[in-house]
Formats: C-alpha cells, structure tokens, sequence
C-alpha cells in the first residue's frame, strides 16, 4: 500500500536535528562513546552505597538506519543533582546507559510503548532493588522520590534522552512510593511470601511462553495479593492495592537476581503486556464508513479513504508484529460495526506493516519485534535498532474464525522476532542509503538559510 509522503518526511526532518547537537564553543567536549564513563565518575563521588556495575550485551539484528551523529558533551551540562537522593544510580550504571539510549531525544515519542517506557520502568525497578540491598526498605518516601526521579531525569537527558520522559511515560515520584501496598520492609516481606516459589518461577523467564503460560506473572501475582491482605480480612478482586503491591514483588525480586537477569525478566514481563493491546488511537472512521459501507460501489474511492486513514495512525508510533495483528482486529471490528461487512484489508491491500510507522523514501512500514528490544549506538552508523522493512503481510480481517494475537495462538505463523530472507537482507541497507543522501542536502538547505 502506497503511504503519504509527509509521514516518512516528518521521521526524517527530526533525524536532521539531530545533527546539530553541537558541543558549545569554547567548552571542553568528550566524546559520545566517553559521555558514560564521564557522568558516572562525577556520580560515584556523592554516592551512598556501594558501586555494582552490571554488563549487558545488545543483540543488533536489522537496524533502521537512521544515522545519528557522536554527541559531544561539555562540563557545563553535567547533571546538578540534588545530593538528596539516597538511589545508587552507579549501581545500575549500564542500564541508566541503555535507557538513555532507547528514550534517545528525537525517538522517545515513536518508541515510548514498546521500548522507551519498559526500559525506563525497569531500570527504576533495578535501582530501587539494588537500594533495599543497604536500606532494607523496598520504597522511597515521597519527598526522596521526588529528589530521585528529578535526578534520574537529569542523568537521562544528559546522555541524549527526552526531556520529558515523566508525561511520554507517564512516571510520578508516586512510582517509587509504597502507594497504597502495606508492606514496604523486605525482611517483612519474606516473612510473608513463598521466597523460593517467586525465585523458581521468576529467575529465568522466557520471553514467548510466559506470555501464554504466565508462571511468572502468576507467582507475583500471588505474592502481591499476601502482602496486600496484610492487616486485612477481605479485598476486592481488582482492588488498586493490588497492583501497587506487584510494584513491591518486582522491587524485591529485582534485588535477589543481578541486575542483568532482573533487566531481562522485567523486559520479558513488560513485553507480555505490550504485545496484547493496540497502542493506536483510532481517529473518526466517517470518511471510510461513507465510501466503504455496505455494499462497496466505488472500489477507486473505498481504498483512497482508507489509504487516507492508514495514513493517520502511520505518524503515531512504531508498533511489533504482535500490536500490528491487534490494530488490524480493532480496526476491523469497528469498521464492522459501522456497516462496512467487506474485507477491504484485502480489497485495498492493507498490509500489517501499514500499521506502523513509515520509514525512508521506500515509505516502508516498520515493524517491530515482539520480543524486548533495545536501542543501539554504534560510532559508525549511529543510533539503530531491529526493523523488519520485508515482511508484507496481509492485515487478517476479523472474522469467528479469527484468533487475536494476545490469546496465545500457537499455530499462527508470525515470527517473534521478523525475519528477512537472504535475497532480502539488503532491503535495509538500500534505506540507509536512500535516507543518508537526503539528511545531507536537507541540512545544507538549512545550513544555507541560518
């Protein structure tokens, strides 16, 4: 399916300004690749706990290409950090790096849902683990959450993150409190709670069957619902304490396995959840219910008003494979009842990469993995991560017989993590170098107009 061309236009136009992140003149500068090293040295010295440096590997698979140049920092923009916050962020110095990365500046927005925000949870949760290792408490009260948010929020900017990580994520100092959950000590918490079942459930999690067999969901599930009822006889099923209380069970959980472990479980839990909604929002179907409801008499025109309607939820975000096969269903059912009875999905060629954000003069669709996914920097190539520009896939139309991709439908033939055929592979390689020749000319018009 063809896409309109400001989408793509707009993705590019934000990768230009990255371009003139410039090290103040007169300012000392330090590389993008010495920027972490640099932060956390400043850091380590007003720190309270003990340094615990964890390691972890990214797996680059098919990047989008979207270049991005070194970002040099100076000593002028090193974080003023309140002195106040008793969080070691040393102690998950590479994950602070990593979240960084996946909220990069220009990226956060189009990568918040599936990235961004898991990532920035995660690491919170990590450090609020590492914190109950030296405090014994698996919560701030409100005024050092407030100190360490703000300061976490300055590291992140620092290293090249949005700055306004707290409303793309939707992150309150609130978030490091207990909330509503009555049981914040951990030696309390163990007293309650089967330690050992949440361990064996949770300290290895496989990222596609926890997603259908839920062992570890359902381990911290019933830990938080003990912790809830303490000092109570009864609770409401969905009662809000209950979920503040999951807050308190991953914090803990999070402190008995290394940081890198606890990164990977969260990643795997917050995917789980990702992958089974739409994060589409759904504009006003009138013009497609006009040209396509019923029984269609103007095929040219159906399409043209649903090629025109893809192209609105094209500028929202990037989405995986999963979230394309969900928004394929919502979007189908609701045009369903609207009186449009016809598989158009078909009729107009509606892909499931039409779902997702478009990139590069191809105008291809970016699907990404459902499996947890970062955010890579590379010296050369610059900011990139896994996208599938290849796989066209038809957008199923609902149907009885139609399974949505949350149910765990094994038989269904879409891949966790996209693949390209061998003949393939340089279909993202042909983008790069598509999209590198019009950053340059773009920047010299706007170089020629200052």
């Amino acid at each position: 399916m063809r896409v309109q061309q400001g989408v793509s236009c707009s993705l590019i136009l934000q990768l230009i300004s990255l371009l003139f992140f410039l090290c103040p003149y007169g300012s000392q500068c330090i590389p993008h690749n010495d920027v972490k090293g640099f932060i956390f040295e400043k850091i380590n010295n007003n720190t309270m706990a003990p340094e615990i440096s964890p390691s972890v590997e990214p797996q680059p698979f098919l990047p989008l290409l979207a270049p991005s140049p070194s970002t040099p920092i100076s000593n002028s923009s090193l974080p003023k950090l309140s002195g106040l916050c008793t969080l070691n962020f040393s102690a998950a110095e590479s994950f602070v790096s990593t979240t960084a990365t996946d909220c990069w500046a220009s990226f956060a927005p189009y990568l918040a849902n599936v990235v961004c925000c898991p990532q920035f949870d995660a690491t919170m949760v990590i450090l609020m683990g590492q914190y109950s290792k030296y405090s014994g408490m698996l919560s701030l009260n409100t005024t050092n959450a407030q100190h360490c948010l703000s300061d976490f929020e300055k590291i992140l900017e620092t290293q090249g993150a949005n700055r306004n990580l707290k409303t793309i994520c939707s992150i309150h100092p609130a978030n490091l409190t207990e909330a509503s959950c009555p049981v914040v000590d951990a030696n309390k918490f163990e007293s309650i709670v089967d330690s050992s079942k949440i361990l064996t459930a949770c300290g290895k999690v496989d990222p596609v069957k926890e997603c259908c067999q839920q062992v570890c969901q359902n381990a911290i599930l019933d830990a938080a619902r003990k912790i809830a009822m303490d000092g109570m006889v009864s609770m409401p099923e969905n009662s809000t304490r209950i979920d503040d209380c999951k807050s308190i069970v991953f914090r803990w959980l999070a402190s008995k396995l290394d940081p890198s472990s606890a990164n990977s479980v969260l990643r795997a839990l917050s995917n789980c959840k990702v992958n089974k909604v739409c994060p589409l929002v759904f504009p006003d179907m009138v013009n497609v219910t006009k040209e396509c409801g019923y029984t269609i008499s103007n095929k040219k025109a159906c399409c043209k008003a649903m090629e025109s309607y893809v192209s609105h939820l094209q500028e929202q975000s990037f989405i995986t494979n999963l979230q394309a096969l969900n928004c394929a269903a919502s979007l189908g059912t609701k045009l369903q009842k609207a009186n449009v009875s016809q598989n158009i999905y078909d009729l107009c060629h509606i892909n499931l990469k039409d779902f997702s954000l478009q990139v590069g003069l191809q105008e291809s669709g970016c699907l990404l993995p459902s499996l947890p996914l970062d955010v890579n920097y590379d010296k050369t190539s610059g900011i990139g991560f896994i996208c599938d520009l290849n796989d066209n896939i038809e957008a199923p139309w609902p149907s009885a017989s139609f399974v949505p991709a949350g149910s765990c439908n094994e038989t269904s033939k879409l891949p966790a993590r996209p693949t390209a055929k061998p003949s393939q592979a340089t279909a993202g390689f042909q983008v790069k170098e598509l999209i590198v020749p019009l950053l340059l000319s773009s920047s010299l018009v706007l170089t020629a107009l200052i």
